[in-house]
């Protein structure tokens, strides 16, 4: 990439997603093409988890799943699973590229796969699922229990789901109500 285009904004790149992404946390965009994208994460020290300047993986993770977020490139992505290996470790000082390409595309699922080198050495390498939903995830409304679900989908209504905690937590305030 030329200086003139590192200059450019995510969105002057034509970025869709992940707008407000602190690229000193999470890497900058670097090239967006269809379905590919690329983002270099320089590491600093207050990445550091210890005296010998490792890296935390989860600034790893975090460069690559925005890396596989922009190769889709749709505002309402959301990351639903990962499959990932770190290959090597990540100090601080260093410059790991990353590279996302969408493999498959169905209906409103997505699977990218990314890797990230370390000049030419590989040092991440995973595969993530998103989806692409109608609307922002969070203003879609959320299933707090199984009758909203049955409900949702009588009309046809996308259906997120709740994690495990707060299916609990829900269930023990409606039986605190209750009493």
């Amino acid at each position: 990439m030329d200086e003139v285009s590192d200059l450019k904004s995510n969105e002057e790149k034509g970025l869709k997603t992940h707008l407000k992404i602190n690229p000193g946390l999470c890497g900058n965009l670097i090239k967006l093409e269809d379905s590919y994208a690329e983002v270099e994460l320089v590491t600093t020290p207050e990445m550091s988890v210890d005296t010998h300047n490792l890296v935390h993986g989860g600034f790893t993770f975090g460069a690559a799943d925005f890396c596989a977020m922009a190769a889709v490139n749709d505002p309402n992505v959301v990351l639903v699973n990962s499959n990932c290996k770190f290959l090597s470790p990540v100090k601080v000082g260093d410059k790991v590229l990353f590279k996302a390409k969408q493999l498959h595309q169905e209906s409103r699922k997505r699977e990218i796969e990314v890797e990230g080198y370390l000049n030419e050495v590989k040092v991440f390498d995973g595969k993530f699922m998103a989806v692409v939903l109608e609307k922002h995830i969070l203003a879609l409304k959320l299933a707090k229990n199984v009758e909203d679900i049955e409900k949702m989908n009588k009309q046809k209504i996308e259906v997120p789901r709740v994690d495990e905690k707060k299916k609990k937590s829900s269930k023990k305030n409606d039986s605190k109500e209750s009493k």
